[in-house]
């Protein structure tokens, strides 16, 4: 991080919401220690004066703060929230790159833990029948497994082994028509990292990104399961060995339209 100290000001605004010990005043300018500096641009941010900058990440990405561009009303966004569902059913449609691409920005800019950015992200589009079949015997294996071995502990996965027999066989049959698993939907994306939270809390904004461009998705648990330990299907991804994947996110143009929000279990809150 560097500041410019012809700009500077030293109003202390960058001290005072940066992290204890990485910013400080010294004859009246901002110094940066940078062996501390965790990178994450809250004095980029907050400087009246521009007086902030960084060498490591695109300057011209920094956008000035404009009320009609930013501004979100509360309601609408609750709203908007509610009104979400998980898709499945899809439309004969490609998804635009420009707005797969959006949606990793939104997970991009999501905040990390200690601003690791330690999220990444994989697009399955023109592998994504070979990855289908995959994962599909990948748990028809698993479920004959369980089936094979039932005791008390596996005894609450029986009613899963026996649909992933079943999802396997009736896509064997005819995978068009009997696709339970991506349900013929034209692209996935993969949020990749080594910290599940930090996946996480991308994955939740890049399915608001998804709704807002007219897109659906829903979260494919199936697919992350399988690809646990699964080299072949690890390889085809070319997943690092520390990394994981946290999220499948299953994307397409919706071929179902819905009418109203959902009731949801009233919350649970404790006011201490």
């Amino acid at each position: 991080m560097n500041v410019n100290s012809e700009k500077c000001v030293g109003c202390g605004l960058c001290v005072k919401d940066c992290f204890p010990n990485c910013i400080e005043l010294v004859d009246g300018k901002a110094k940066i220690n940078n062996a501390t500096c965790m990178k994450c641009g809250h004095c980029i941010a907050i400087c009246p004066k521009e007086a902030v900058s960084t060498d490591e990440y695109n300057m011209d990405e920094v956008k000035e703060y404009n009320e009609a561009e930013f501004k979100v009303e509360s309601d609408n966004l609750l709203n908007f929230i509610k009104f979400r569902r998980s898709i499945r059913q899809f439309k004969e449609k490609d998804v635009e790159t420009e707005k797969l691409l959006k949606i990793i920005e939104a997970g991009r800019f999501t905040q990390t833990a200690t601003n690791a950015q330690n999220v990444s992200y994989i697009v399955v589009k023109d592998n994504i029948e070979q990855l289908k079949e995959m994962i599909l015997e990948n748990l028809k294996n698993r479920g004959e497994e369980i089936l094979k071995n039932l005791n008390p502990q596996t005894l609450r996965f029986k009613r899963y082994a026996q649909m992933w027999i079943r999802m396997y066989n009736k896509y064997k049959e005819n995978p068009k028509m009997n696709d339970k698993l991506f349900f013929n939907a034209p692209a996935l994306i993969l949020v990749v990292s080594d910290s599940p939270i930090n996946g996480g809390l991308a994955s939740s904004n890049m399915e608001l990104m998804t709704n807002a461009q007219g897109l659906g998705t829903f979260f494919s648990g199936f697919f992350t399961l399988a690809a646990q330990g699964d080299e072949k299907i690890r390889t085809i991804l070319g997943l690092e060995e520390n990394k994981e994947i946290v999220t499948c996110m299953v994307i397409g143009y919706p071929n179902v339209k819905f009418a109203r929000t959902a009731p949801r279990k009233d919350a649970i809150v404790s006011w201490k």
